[in-house]
């Protein structure tokens, strides 16, 4: 079992940046995928970031440019650093890890597909104000 705890959240005005981490308890398997998804009120979780083991990563396209995931495996840690923020950005964020993905996943297949994670964070709520 692993868990996923993240952190980070916060308020900011509109062209702020967070810096979200996500720490998991457990050492992070060879193969894997991680990555970051949000759930604004009324409206469907999406993708946000996803990287895989092979270090690929996959971006929704409205946080291209300004969002960037990365990890510290030494430290059992996954990031999202997010510049730019808009009031659109606003949503609690999850981080989410699946390992052993059979058949194997690319990252952005994982993007459009959280009910392959089977791992959650409990969620950081991220607020922007105009």
């Amino acid at each position: 079992q692993v868990q996923l705890v993240e952190s980070g959240g916060g308020s900011v005005q509109a062209g702020g940046s967070l810096r979200l981490s996500c720490a998991a308890s457990a050492y992070i398997r060879s193969q894997y995928l991680m990555g970051w998804f949000r759930q604004a009120p009324g409206k469907e979780r999406e993708g946000v970031a996803v990287v895989g083991s092979d270090r690929t990563t996959a971006y929704a396209d409205f946080v291209k440019g300004r969002f960037t995931i990365s990890q510290d495996n030494a430290k059992k840690t996954l990031y999202l650093q997010m510049n730019s923020l808009t009031p659109e950005d606003t949503a609690m964020y999850y981080c989410a890890a699946v390992f052993w993905v059979i058949p194997v996943m690319t990252a952005s297949q994982a993007l459009t597909s959280p009910t392959i994670f089977p791992y959650w964070g409990q969620g950081t709520q991220v607020t922007v104000s105009s």
